[in-house]
């Protein structure tokens, strides 16, 4: 099935198009480009390269959550548009899970992060159960300081992943493994893959409206609002 894949839910910009398994072309951008003005262009660019025409699309995949707001406001109303456009099914993957397919790896935790704010982390885990992946704890919203004391006392080789950075503490943890940059963050082929795999035809083709962001917690706009508008709750 050839699919097209977004992720833009964290700084980094990225898009694929797979066939199946098969990664026909990906770009991924990291150079502090807002989403907004990037993300056509990239998508534009990426079709041409990999000689593959709109119309021969088959199915969008789009990564939602968690992650960067903005990031995934926009990701997730571009592959809307698109799909609307072309006439094509839609299907939405979880972010921690798609980078954690990064690094098909056996025997290990692998636990994502990304940047949740205010000190705060988002957290997956998952283990590659031949070769499905599988997830072992549900999403979760930690402090770095209780996830580096978690990892350190959990048994067994774990292989941090996203924004590793962003976890001080575990650099010199004999249990704790940093993944390879290059498998890191978010990949639109991961999303395209996984999006394939989850899709189920002959769906409603067009599902997709009201599909919505898989955010864990409130925006910081939202929160503000609340405070300031309390007889609307």
């Amino acid at each position: 099935m050839l699919t097209l894949g977004i992720d833009t839910a964290t700084r980094v910009c990225s898009v694929a198009v797979c066939d199946n398994n098969k990664i026909l072309g990906s770009l991924e951008v990291n150079v502090g480009l807002t989403h907004s003005e990037g993300l056509v262009p990239q998508l534009e660019t990426l079709l041409k390269l990999a000689r593959v025409e709109k119309e021969q699309l088959e199915l969008i995949a789009v990564s939602r959550g968690p992650g960067s707001f903005t990031g995934l406001r926009i990701g997730m109303a571009t592959a809307e548009a698109m799909a609307y456009a072309l006439d094509l099914p839609l299907v939405a993957v979880d972010t921690l899970e798609a980078i954690a397919y990064n690094l098909p790896v056996a025997g290990v935790r692998l636990i994502p992060v990304l940047d949740a704010q205010k000190g705060n982390l988002y957290v997956g885990s998952y283990r590659w159960e031949k070769d499905r992946l599988v997830e072992t704890e549900p999403v979760r919203i930690a402090t770095a300081k209780d996830l580096a004391a978690q990892l350190q006392a959990g048994e067994g080789p774990t292989i941090l992943m996203g924004e590793c950075h962003r976890v001080p503490g575990t650099d010199n943890c004999g249990k704790v493994t940093l993944a390879p940059e290059s498998a890191r963050l978010p990949r639109g082929s991961s999303a395209a893959i996984l999006g394939a795999a989850q899709y189920v035809p002959g769906g409603d083709l067009h599902a997709y409206f009201g599909m919505d962001p898989f955010y864990i917690r409130r925006s910081e706009a939202e929160e503000l609002w609340e405070k300031r508008h309390p007889e609307g709750r």
